[in-house]
Order: structure tokens, then sequence, then C-alpha cells
């Protein structure tokens, strides 16, 4: 029976592929050319574009982690430099080009490629939208023609997916966007300086979350608590299974076969430079 390990599994194994939205120097020069200029620029419109052109407190509530002021830097005068629908164009292009060239040219249209984008499509067709904003508004989006980004994208749809649940795990046990992030650094899941950085926080209102989570009782002076590493852990399970759906549709057989021909995808991810250690998205080594 497909577990929540198995979800958590291949998000590790699909996550690079999909994170060269991020980390790609090709996404962001497809961004530049549309007209968004700068990393920023580019990650919010290309990002927010399937729910449309959207405000910043819709951006903060669908992200999570972002301090609220850092969205307004970027959101909503991004709709002022393209269209969403132009974002998604770019963010096409600029996976495609990032594609070719971490995995070469012929990549695109082996058999390998096809196989990977119909089982990651099965999966992705079921998610289940209710209380899912982002996992919805990707879903709803056409399937590209060509396997490569109809993998991309299906990958997309997945991880925005899981990344719902986790807000709801999130929600439910009253730890704000700011919070989580302290407790992934407690965690050892990435670095506090670069989640500092790209999550818009000041160094104030991170100490604030710190105090926060003391009085709680899940930190103290040498990190994570018992209590804190329940929790954090409880979270961890929870987003695992609100993640499970769309792979428990694809099945056992099916899940083996999409994880098996993900892994050298993630290697050469890796290999090319594009899925940076202590990177703020804490995916895990796949096990």
């Amino acid at each position: 029976m497909t577990s929540p390990a198995t979800a958590r599994r291949l998000w590790a194994l699909g996550e690079p592929l999909h994170a060269l939205a991020y980390f790609a120097a090709e996404v962001v020069a497809a961004g530049d050319a549309a007209g968004l200029r700068g990393f920023w620029s580019g990650y919010f419109a290309m990002r927010a574009a399937p729910l449309g052109p959207v405000g910043p407190e819709v951006v903060t509530a669908t992200f999570v982690g972002f301090a609220p002021s850092f969205v307004r830097r970027w959101v909503p005068g991004v709709w002022d430099a393209v269209s969403p629908a132009e974002a998604l164009t770019a963010r096409l292009a600029g996976i495609d080009a990032a594609v070719r060239r971490v995995l070469g040219e012929e990549w695109p249209d082996s058999a390998e490629a096809a196989e990977a984008a119909a089982l990651a499509g099965t999966a992705a067709a079921a998610v289940d939208v209710p209380g899912r904003p982002l996992a919805a508004a990707n879903a709803g989006l056409p399937v590209p023609d060509r396997a490569h980004l109809a993998l991309w994208q299906a990958l997309t749809t997945l991880r925005e997916h899981r990344g719902d649940g986790h807000t709801v795990a999130l929600v439910q046990r009253g730890i704000s966007g700011l919070q989580a992030n302290v407790l992934a650094v407690a965690a050892g899941r990435t670095d506090r300086a670069w989640l500092l950085r790209a999550r818009g926080w000041s160094e104030p209102e991170w100490d604030d979350a710190v105090a926060a989570l003391s009085d709680r009782g899940w930190l103290d002076g040498d990190g994570l608590t018992a209590e804190g590493l329940s929790a954090v852990t409880a979270v961890e399970a929870d987003t695992d299974r609100l993640a499970l759906g769309p792979w428990q549709a694809l099945g056992d057989v099916g899940c083996d076969r999409l994880a098996a021909l993900l892994v050298p995808v993630r290697r050469a991810v890796v290999a090319a430079g594009d899925w940076p250690t202590g990177n703020p998205i804490g995916a895990p080594d796949p096990s």
C-alpha cells in the first residue's frame, strides 16, 4: 500500500527539477526578457501567475513563509510589467532551456521523459483541490505539449499540493510562517542566514519568533526541545499524509517506476549546481 513515506520520497526526488524555476539562470533570463527585472520580480510573478493578477495579501497567504512587507515590494507591481499569461509563457521558456542544459538536448524527446510525464501527470490529475489554492491554480493550467515541460508542470502541481497541505498542518497548530522558518532551521533542514535573506524577515522579527516558540516550550538554548521536536515531527507527518492522495491514485507500481525515472534527473540537477546546498526549500535527500 502506498504510504506517506512514498509521498515524501517522491517530493524529495522531484523537487530539484521543479526548483529549476528558482535556481536556474535560464528562468531568470526568460523573466528578464519578458520585462521582469531581477530575481524576485520573476519569482513572484511566475509562481503566482496561475492564480491570476493577485495582490500581496493573496501571495502572502498562499506562499506563507514570506514577510508581508517583502511581498509588497514586488506584488502587485509585477503585473505592471507582465500579465499572468506572459509570466507563465516565460517560466516554461526558461524551464525548457534549463532542462536542455542540465539533461541534454536529447532527453526532452526521450522515452524516459515521456514515461515520467505520463506517470506524474496521472498523479497530478488526481490532486484534491478543496482548500488547496496553489494546487488548484496549477492543476487548471493546460498541459504542455512537450513531455519534459508536462513533467515539470505535473511535478509543480504536486509540490504545490503538498505545500498547501503543509500550510494546513501549520495553521491547525498555530504556527506562523515565520515560526515555521525558525523551526526548519532548528531542525537542521535549512540555513538561518539564507532564510532571512530569501524570505524577507528582519533580525528583530526572527528573534520575536524564537521568543514565542521558547515560551511554548519548543525551543531552548540548545535548539529544539523534546516537545518542539515532537511538534516538528507531527507537522511533517501530517504534511506527508495530506500529500498522499495523488500518489495513491498512481499506485505502488507507478510510484516506484516514477521514482526510478526521477533518480537520474535529480542527480543531473544536483551535479549541474542547480540545487544549492542548504537552500530555503528544505527538501530532504531521498532515502
